[in-house]
Parts: C-alpha cells; sequence; structure tokens
C-alpha cells in the first residue's frame, strides 16, 4: 500500500473466507490441542484482555499497558460447563470533538448452544493441492468461555485449510446475540481537521521510501494544465521517524487545492530539473490527489531536498525536483 492509512475494522465482521477445503483432522488425533487453562474469576476485558484486537491498528501513539501472560487456549475441558460467552475487541466511533476514536469493547451473550457446536468442530489440515486461500489478513477474535462459578477459559478455534477460524465459528460469533457491556476509549484515529480536509491522519513519505529503495526513473510531462481539482494533504514527520524506512507523517492542513494556486503547481510539476544529489530527510511532505479519487497521485518534499515523487495510473514512478516556489504554492489553504 502506498498510504500509510490504516482503516479500522471489527475483527468479527467482513472476513472473507472462501475457496478453502481439505481435509478434517478428527477429534482424539495426534494433533488435538491440549485442554484449555482454567481461571478463576473474569473480571472484565479491560482487565483480563487489555490488548484484544490491537493488531487491527496499532499506531506508533499505541499506549496500551503491556501485555501480560494470557492463558493457554485449547480444548475445552468435560469439567467446565460454559454459560456465557465474551468478546473483547476493537472499532471505532465518531468523537466527541469530531473525527474518529479508537474503543475497545466488551460484548457478552448467553446463547451459546450454537457457538459451542461451532467450537466443536475439528480443524481442517492445511494445505493440499486442490486449496485456494484468499491473501486478506484475519485477526483471530478474542474470545472467553464463562462458567456459573465465574471461572473462564480461552477455547481454540477450529480453522480452515487456510489456517483461518472456520466458517461456521464466524458465522456463530456475528450473530445477533450479543450485548454490548463495555466500552472504553483507546485514542484519535483521525482529527475533526482531518476530516474536514477529506485527508488522512497518517500518510506515508513516498519520496524518502522510493528513493531509499529504488532509483525512480525522471520526471517527463505528466501533469496536465486542464487536469481536474486536486486536493492538498500535507503532513509532519516526528524526528524520531525521519529517517526510518516508512517516515509516516501526521496531518497538518489541507483541503481542496485553490484553483488559483493549482495551474502553478501543475507547471511547477512539469519541469525537467536535474534532481540533486541529497540525502537529507524531509519534516514536511504534500500529497497531491484528485478530489474525486483516493489514490495519490504526487507527493512533494516541502523541505529537505525538495524533490517530488509522481504515481502514474500505468508505469513506474517518477522522481523530479522542486524548489522553494513549488513549497510556498503549497502553503495552508
Amino acid at each position: 500500500m502506498r498510504s500509510s492509512r490504516t482503516v479500522l475494522a471489527v475483527a468479527l465482521l467482513g472476513m472473507a473466507l472462501s475457496g478453502c477445503g481439505g481435509t478434517e483432522s478428527g477429534p482424539g488425533g495426534a494433533d488435538e490441542p491440549a485442554l484449555a487453562q482454567i481461571v478463576d474469576g473474569w473480571t472484565s476485558c479491560a482487565k483480563d484482555a487489555p490488548r484484544a484486537g490491537e493488531m487491527i491498528m496499532a499506531p506508533r501513539t499505541q499506549t496500551s499497558p503491556p501485555a501480560g501472560k494470557e492463558p493457554t487456549t485449547g480444548r475445552i475441558d468435560p469439567t467446565f460447563t460454559p454459560v456465557a460467552a465474551v468478546l473483547c475487541g476493537r472499532a471505532t466511533r465518531p468523537g466527541r470533538q469530531g473525527g474518529h476514536e479508537q474503543i475497545a469493547t466488551e460484548r457478552r451473550t448467553e446463547e451459546i448452544a450454537p457457538l459451542l457446536t461451532a467450537l466443536g468442530l475439528p480443524s481442517e489440515r492445511a494445505g493440499g493441492k486442490n486449496v485456494a486461500c484468499t491473501l486478506d489478513m484475519v485477526i483471530p477474535p478474542w474470545l472467553a468461555l464463562l462458567d456459573d462459578r465465574g471461572r473462564w477459559l480461552r477455547p481454540q478455534l477450529p480453522t480452515d485449510a487456510c489456517g483461518k477460524p472456520r466458517a461456521e465459528v464466524i458465522a456463530a460469533l456475528a450473530g445477533p446475540q450479543w450485548t454490548t457491556v463495555g466500552t472504553r476509549a483507546i485514542q484519535q484515529v483521525d482529527s475533526a481537521a482531518a476530516e474536514a480536509a477529506g485527508c488522512a491522519q497518517q500518510w506515508t513519505d513516498m519520496v524518502w521510501v522510493e528513493t531509499r529503495s529504488r532509483r525512480p526513473g525522471p520526471a517527463g510531462p505528466v501533469a496536465r494544465p486542464a487536469a481536474g481539482p486536486l486536493r492538498l494533504c500535507v503532513y509532519q514527520v516526528p524526528e524520531s521517524l525521519q529517517e526510518g524506512e516508512k517516515p509516516a507523517g501526521d496531518f497538518v492542513y489541507g483541503g481542496p487545492l485553490p484553483t488559483e494556486r493549482q495551474a502553478g503547481v501543475l507547471r511547477a510539476l512539469n519541469n525537467r530539473r536535474a534532481v540533486v544529489d541529497c540525502a537529507t530527510p524531509a519534516t514536511r511532505f504534500a500529497v497531491l490527489r484528485p478530489l474525486d479519487g483516493e489514490r495519490p497521485d504526487w507527493y512533494v518534499e516541502l523541505d529537505g531536498c525538495q524533490r517530488f515523487l509522481v504515481t502514474p495510473p500505468i508505469g513506474a514512478a517518477h522522481l523530479g525536483q522542486g524548489d522553494d516556489a513549488l513549497a510556498a504554492l503549497l502553503g495552508p489553504v
């Protein structure tokens, strides 16, 4: 992905589990999991699973408490009789000051018969020449089962031939029987200012990425004077990240690029100046993309080496040389 923007989703919804098939490993086989560890006294997701779902989004500003040692997952002990289930995860919601924030959720149900049936299914054996697996990343849900004594355990989820939770498990977890019993704010995902500008809260400096990983070709005439309206998004890169492999910047300002500036910007992006031999990382960079599209077309270093990168719809990226005049045209809107 060219963008560092991360789209949040509840891990249980929208998982694509298609095209997988294989042989099931029956009960009692050599690969049968051990019994799950039973823990006394369930408290809450905030205490017992503070980092559940964290892989959905793990920005550098994450301040979650250190992960403690979680109980071992496995088969449900025959002496343990589940009466309820708890799901701990992450989601997003509109922020009080605009934008969106990430929250931790705790959901609970006592209607667990379909879930227990699905958890009792065997896992399918991985691989096989007739198996076609999707490349989507699936974050296993954080699930706990509780008994009438307040004890709890984490059951191991049976998987399909692609190593993802079986479709029967996902269907049982996605049912309407869950009740949200607790939420807590984790962090701001995007600010009201970024949302109003139509920009992502964070973006990667692709000029730095491309020039560090390979040498893009020289820029040619790539921007037409009659190009459609453009959106400007400007990002500040923290000093600690400026020389990293993929320096991510935080939103500073942006919005539709004024028409009177756009013609000058496009002319500047069409120059044929030689690219300077420079390795100074930018502290700020701009992203220009069509107002009616998501894909960025131009990246411009506003300081440092003041280079720009053109990413055409077809073909390789091209590197060009900007200057103070171009940086000035990309000032606050």
